[in-house]
């Protein structure tokens, strides 16, 4: 390889999905083999500094860290003469299946379809030359171990074939007994004549005890290869390309105008000077310099400081509840609020009542377009198996035991997103009102239950039950985001939501939608928030019969057949909608609460007999 010439990434994803689907732990198909990504510790070219102060306090609370920074991934290092840059992969995992079908036909008369299981100690340049000395292509094996705090590793498939765990090497193959791929179908054979089917790995042995792959081992291979932590999880079963086989633990703010943006702006172009002022008196020196007197003048050195302080050691009480604090602000909205430049942060103005008031509105206090927003996410951790979601204020849920981003964590991932929003306040008497009437209450006990069903499966979690407030709002945001997506001109998949549901606070629902993109989005979701009282009397309308009624809204939250303990009348053909777009993954859901169903409870939010 010539001296400047760049090494070529052997793939690329974009760097938005490094946070969110593709993170450190996570495993990506590449087109000749699989990798986990690595932990931040082998990431290089990272210099680009995302400023967050709420957040960054929330992640050290969190992470239980003094010290630590927002940075961004890595950019393409497609620059020959710039240092390189980009992010390891760890070769994951180290078994592999030749292409190679070897069909043959047992005694009863069954065709099988064989493939030969093979370890990578045994691939020459990709290739496994078998004994009749021909190279044969290879793929990844589908099939891996992992637990519940994240480990993961290579399922030992000598051990698991030899029940007795005899040391036999001899070759290993994959049966197909079938032809749809199931895992009932599929027998691991040694040449020594042990077979075992595949299922029997699915079978879990409780949830403290070691089933067919025994206890965990702690391996954490996205760290490095010897990489090990102490564990006494059982290994579980796991499918690689499997949507519970990573879970990206993350948390997200919305920024936040500041109190004095006058200071703010000061400071930020004189920030050179004054980053390593450590008191009043370093600030009085910096100011006497020509060129920092000038972007200061007009401003005290008691202000300045307090700004300085402000971003080194965000304290504790502005920070303390995420979403409430954003709550407060959209409320505070007069006119307008933030400032209209191409690179502002926050700007929102109030949507006169003229505009969109109507009989079926009558419950909603004002209509703010967001023509500016700045959305900071951040990656804490991550976990297998069981998604580690945040709670109604938007912090994360401590009862799942996430996975190590590093061995030595000074920094988390963390993304800009830009873009516009919708903010809808409600009238909070109303929605107090009718979340104490005794048929709301008797149907929230029906509710209740069904989270109790789902703690009892949970009991490292530590999700609360949300209120009925919440369940309301939630629901109505995922019929607005379908009903807007239609004329929006953004796919549902790109609109998200937040859900501000708190009694000391208020009552409102923010739909939203953002890019990496420095200049966010077109106007879009702001042209249809013009119309939203279009959009409300289609969602509500619309909500009234879903495609599978009478079965959707007659569903019960306790009922083990169905397994839905976190849904009233939701599903598929109603209210589900992209993951991404949800805050809860498609939790706490029932459209019973907003409008009238054809099982008719009569615990409506919303009544649809007005014209």
């Amino acid at each position: 390889m010539a001296k400047n010439q760049v090494k070529k990434a052997h793939g690329q994803i974009r760097r938005s999905q490094v946070v969110t689907t593709f993170g450190p732990g996570a495993m990506v198909d590449l087109p000749d083999y699989s990798i986990l990504v690595s932990g931040l510790d082998q990431w290089t070219g990272v210099n680009e500094e995302i400023i967050e102060p709420r957040l960054l306090l929330k992640l050290k609370e969190h992470l239980n860290l003094d010290n630590l920074r927002l940075y961004a991934p890595p950019r393409d290092g497609s620059d020959s003469h710039a240092p390189m840059s980009g992010i390891v992969g760890w070769q994951f995992p180290e078994w592999f299946v030749t292409q190679e079908v070897k069909p043959r036909t047992t005694a009863s008369g069954q065709q099988i379809r064989s493939r030969q299981l093979v370890h990578r100690s045994s691939l020459a340049r990709g290739k496994y030359i078998g004994d009749d000395k021909k190279r044969q292509g290879v793929v990844p094996v589908r099939f891996v171990r992992a637990c519940r705090h994240g480990h993961i590793g290579d399922i030992d498939w000598y051990a698991y074939v030899h029940v007795e765990r005899g040391n036999c090497r001899a070759n290993l193959w994959i049966d197909d007994l079938g032809t749809s791929g199931d895992i009932t179908e599929v027998l691991v054979r040694c040449e020594c004549g042990q077979t075992r089917l595949l299922s029997e790995a699915v079978e879990s042995g409780g949830y403290q005890k070691a089933g067919a792959l025994g206890l965990c081992d702690g391996s954490q291979p996205w760290l490095g290869p010897f990489a090990r932590a102490r564990c006494e999880q059982p290994s579980k079963f796991l499918i690689r390309t499997a949507s519970n086989a990573y879970f990206p633990q993350k948390l997200s703010v919305i920024s936040l105008p500041p109190r004095n943006e006058t200071v703010t702006e000061a400071v930020d172009r004189a920030w050179m000077f004054l980053e390593a002022a450590e008191s009043m008196d370093d600030v009085r020196y910096e100011r006497k310099k020509e060129r920092v007197a000038k972007i200061l003048e007009g401003l005290s050195n008691e202000e300045i400081w307090e700004e300085i302080e402000r971003r080194r050691n965000p304290t504790t009480e502005t920070a303390s509840r995420l979403k409430p604090d954003e709550l407060r602000t959209l409320i505070a909205c007069e006119q307008e609020q933030g400032d209209d430049r191409p690179d502002g942060d926050f700007y929102a103005r109030v949507l006169p009542r003229a505009i969109w008031d109507a009989a079926w509105m009558n419950s909603i206090e004002q209509i703010v377009l967001v023509h500016r927003l700045r959305e900071v996410v951040a990656q804490a951790g991550f976990t297998r198996f069981e998604s580690a979601t945040t709670n109604i204020e938007g912090e994360l849920d401590y009862g799942v035991l996430p996975a190590l981003l590093a061995r030595e964590i000074t920094w988390v991932p963390a993304i800009e997103n830009r873009g516009e929003g919708i903010f809808i306040q409600f009238k909070s008497e109303m929605l107090d009102e009718w979340a104490t009437r005794p048929e709301v209450l008797q149907y929230g006990t029906d509710l209740y239950e069904g989270f109790e069903v789902w703690k009892t499966e949970h009991r490292t979690s530590r999700r609360e039950f949300p209120p009925l407030q919440y369940y309301l709002l939630h629901s109505l945001a995922h019929m607005l985001i379908t009903t807007i997506s239609l004329e929006c001109g953004y796919p549902a998949s790109s609109i998200r939501e937040r859900i501000y549901a708190f009694s000391d606070v208020g009552y409102g629902i923010l739909l939203y939608t953002g890019s990496p993109d420095s200049e966010g989005t077109l106007g879009g979701l702001i042209q249809e928030g013009r119309r939203i009282h279009e959009h409300m009397r289609h969602a509500l309308t619309r909500a009234e019969l879903c495609s599978n009624d009478p079965v959707c809204s007659q569903h019960q939250p306790d009922n083990l057949h169905e397994r839905r303990f976190l849904h009233g009348a939701a599903c598929h053909g109603c209210l589900l909608i992209a993951e991404t777009s949800c805050e809860q993954n498609n939790d706490y859901l029932d459209r019973s609460l907003v409008v009238s169903t054809v099982e008719d409870r009569g615990v409506e939010f919303f009544k649809m007999d007005t014209p």
